[in-house]
């Protein structure tokens, strides 16, 4: 046996006064934190709904919009590469 009666244990004294206070400083700031963040996204989610009933064109209207648009752009673009690659076949059929 290795047994060292002379040797007394460490331990580790804390203050729990201190430690206490801590942890309530702690939750007292993530309260405060918490609440922060709620008053921010409100503001945000408040402006962006003002910008949105401000619009002339609502966003889900634009993106049909956009949407019509893409899809007219591609169908003149393969028209168009089509129309030279016929052009293209017949000029070497000649």
């Amino acid at each position: 046996m290795n047994h060292r009666p002379h040797q007394s244990q460490r331990t580790i004294e804390i203050d729990t006064r201190l430690l206490t206070t801590g942890a309530v400083l702690t939750a007292a700031g993530a309260v405060v934190a918490c609440f922060g963040m709620t008053i921010a996204a409100v503001a945000v989610f408040t402006a962006g709904r003002r910008m949105i009933r401000g619009m002339e064109v609502p966003p889900g209207q634009q993106a049909a919009m956009k949407w019509r648009q893409a899809k007219e752009a591609s169908l003149a673009g393969m028209q168009a590469w089509q129309s030279a690659s016929d052009a293209q076949k017949g000029s070497l059929a000649r």
